[in-house]
């Protein structure tokens, strides 16, 4: 019995000092259950816990609370690390998957071609025409770190251009081989050509810029010319149609010795920048590695002229010069052709719409034959070069390189016209050969009968207007069965309401021959009109045989219902794009 109380007092002495769980104990065991996985997480103090762990709920006191609030402090500190270290991986997860779900730059770049409608290249980014948005530039900017060797950007013809370039700009660094800029009728702003001024320091390979239909250019050349700075590259410079003033043409002047390299020059249309031109021309003695000088319609007169001309003595690598459509210079020939003649090189001379004196003419006809190397020739809507007694046309022969020769509304009589045709004989290179509005070309084509048989190369024949009748057409006929103009692709006979329905049907039963004619033209004279006869049915035979036509123009003649349905249901069945304007 004693046994018994001993053992029971035992037992209850255990009981006392077993520590009781209290309701706190259950909520704490049950939050750190939640938080802890097992086998890989420690046990981590609950906010509840923390809460309460100055009170004492059934615990040892003999156990020290400083010990214990340390252990929940290292606890916590490892299980931060641990979940920073968990977070960093994740993070580190998210970044990769991120990448690999995003485009790559490359990719980015031909989804804003496809965009666009163009394939993608990497050297030539040719946008031009594509309707760009502000949008669009600053995207374009965005691609250009991913388009290291790009040599080429062309956003020509993109009005929304103007105004944001220099977002384009600040990223030009991205592409240092870009050789070639065009942005011709961007409506660029002042600002733009600030911004492409600052990008000449950043583009040091730049060869070329077209700057050319962008009027509000006018009178700030200076902002960008002034960035220029001396090593520049530039081979070719274009501002045609800009508005230019004298003040530009002087900004102008001022860097021609900073860029020695110039090979083309291109100031055309811009009527204002004549007054500045003897400035010009005195610093153009700086590139003389010119090839190209085009002047046309600049606004130039008789002083210009002289001070050109003493340009040309520095200017022995020129190929190209046109000073066509400048009407004030007519006259100053005789004291300006010093230096023309010394032009060895020069390949192309423009002098057509110049009003040329008979007194230039006599100077013209004792220089330009000795342009040895000449290859087009331009007298066009010069009168006087037809009614001069000058032989100018008839030394023509002493050019056989000769190509192209336009003497289009030149007031030709028959006696300059049989010195024309006599010259030709001589001239087996002439592929273009136009002789439109002179009159007298009209029943005496038969002149030219012998150089055309010669002139194997003939490529456009352009008789506009000529009062041409129907042994004329005939005599074409005739050259093109003897296996003559076989290369014949360009045949301008408008105009000419001279020529019977008789002379037309005998033209077209022989246009057949012509297999490799591509324009045709029959059209009659404004404010007129007549009847198609029965050429027409000849004409939409030989159509057919006609592989290479793609454009015919018949403007003013009028057509029968039943004709017009014959043209129309040819037009159906063709699967040429040919365009017929009646």
């Amino acid at each position: 019995m004693e046994k018994t109380d001993d053992i029971q007092s035992c037992q209850d002495k255990q009981e006392e000092d077993i520590p009781k769980s209290s309701p706190f104990d259950f909520v704490i065991k049950q939050f750190q259950g939640k938080r802890s996985s097992p086998g890989k997480r420690k046990e981590q103090p609950s906010a509840i816990k923390k809460f309460f762990r100055g009170f004492d709920f059934g615990k040892s006191e003999g156990k020290d609370r400083r010990e214990i609030e340390e252990t929940e402090i290292n606890n916590s500190g490892a299980d931060d690390e641990s979940e920073k270290q968990d977070l960093s991986v994740e993070d580190g997860l998210s970044h990769l998957i991120s990448e690999a779900e995003s485009p790559s730059g490359e990719q980015r770049f031909n989804q804003f071609m496809q965009k666009l409608g163009k394939k993608p290249n990497s050297k030539n980014l040719d946008l031009n025409n594509c309707a760009l948005s502000a949008a669009d530039v600053t995207e374009l900017a965005s691609l250009l770190p991913f388009l290291p060797e790009l040599e080429e950007i062309s956003l020509s013809w993109n009005g929304c251009v103007g105004g944001t370039l220099k977002a384009l700009t600040v990223h030009l660094h991205h592409v240092n081989l870009l050789r070639v800029l065009r942005l011709n009728n961007c409506r660029l702003t002042a600002e733009d050509v600030t911004s492409l001024g600052e990008a000449f320091e950043i583009v040091s390979q730049l060869e070329e810029l077209d700057l050319s239909w962008n009027s509000n250019i006018g009178g700030k050349l200076s902002l960008l010319t002034k960035k220029i700075q001396k090593g520049c590259k530039l081979k070719l410079l274009k501002i045609t149609d800009c508005n230019l003033t004298a003040k530009d043409g002087e900004s102008l002047a001022e860097i021609l010795n900073v860029i020695p390299n110039l090979e083309v020059l291109d100031l055309s249309i811009n009527k204002h920048i004549g007054c500045s031109m003897k400035v010009i021309a005195q610093d153009l003695k700086n590139v003389p590695g010119l090839k190209e000088l085009n002047l046309h319609m600049c606004g130039l007169k008789q002083d210009s002229l002289q001070g050109l001309d003493t340009a040309l003595q520095h200017l022995a690598e020129l190929r190209k010069l046109d000073i066509s459509c400048n009407k004030e210079i007519g006259g100053g020939f005789k004291d300006s052709t010093a230096h023309l003649a010394s032009l060895k090189n020069l390949e192309v001379l423009d002098l057509h719409q110049c009003c040329v004196t008979e007194e230039d003419v006599t100077v013209l006809s004792q220089v330009i034959p000795l342009l040895s190397s000449l290859q087009e020739l331009n007298l066009s809507s010069n009168k006087s070069v037809g009614v001069s007694s000058d032989p100018l046309l008839g030394r023509l022969r002493f050019l056989p390189k000769l190509k192209s020769v336009a003497i289009s509304n030149c007031g030709l009589g028959e006696e300059s016209f049989s010195s024309l045709a006599e010259a030709a004989l001589h001239l087996p290179e002439l592929e273009i050969l136009d002789l439109s509005w002179n009159k007298c070309v009209g029943g005496n084509l038969k002149l030219l009968l012998g150089a055309l048989k010669l002139a194997t190369e003939i490529q456009v024949l352009r008789l506009s207007s000529c009062n041409l009748v129907a042994e004329d057409l005939a005599l074409l006929t005739l050259l093109t069965e003897d296996g003559h103009l076989a290369r014949l692709q360009k045949l301008d006979l408008s105009y000419n309401n001279s020529i019977s329905d008789e002379g037309w049907v005998v033209f077209c039963q022989g246009l057949a021959v012509f297999k490799e004619l591509s324009e045709l033209d029959v059209s009659l004279r404004p404010l007129s009109c007549r009847d198609c006869g029965p050429w027409f049915s000849e004409l939409l035979a030989a159509l057919t045989k006609l592989p290479a036509l793609t454009e015919l123009g018949m403007q003013r003649w009028v057509l029968s219902e039943s004709q017009r349905k014959r043209l129309e249901s040819f037009n159906q069945d063709n699967t040429r794009n040919i365009r017929f304007d009646c």
